[in-house]
């Protein structure tokens, strides 16, 4: 088994073992749709470079990484390290929609409203002594 299979699982993410991972599957999704994503990079080491996908812009970055259990996409949005939204979903598809959109500059206001299954967290101010 290579390293790929055994690190995404051959069951729950068939596509994304044929395609070498998470990363260039986005990738590739995101080409065949014309969503411009930028650069999507992933850990070099690991596991993780199988699992993980990061896109990057000047707001901040979006992480994506998988389901163990079952099949679906975790997304982070963060800005400056602080998780800003996050949801799940199981299209890929709709992980390339969400990226390229936070790329391009939509408020997180529309971007859950336009993804519903993406929440906006709650942030807490810090306490000043």
């Amino acid at each position: 088994m290579s390293d790929v299979s055994s690190a995404l699982g051959v069951r729950l993410y068939p596509d994304l073992v044929e395609r070498g991972g998470l990363a260039p599957a986005l990738v590739e999704t995101a080409a065949r749709h014309q969503l411009d994503l930028g650069p999507v990079t992933a850990p070099d080491h690991g596991r993780a470079r199988f699992t993980c996908a990061e896109v990057g812009s000047e707001r901040g970055t979006v992480c994506v990484g998988l389901g163990s259990q079952a099949r679906y996409f975790m997304i982070d949005l963060r800005v400056s390290g602080e998780v800003q939204a996050r949801g799940d979903v199981t299209d890929l598809l709709q992980v390339a929609q969400v990226a390229a959109a936070w790329r391009a500059g939509a408020a997180l206001a529309d971007l859950t409203a336009q993804f519903p299954f993406m929440e906006e967290t709650k942030r807490h101010p810090v306490a000043h002594a």
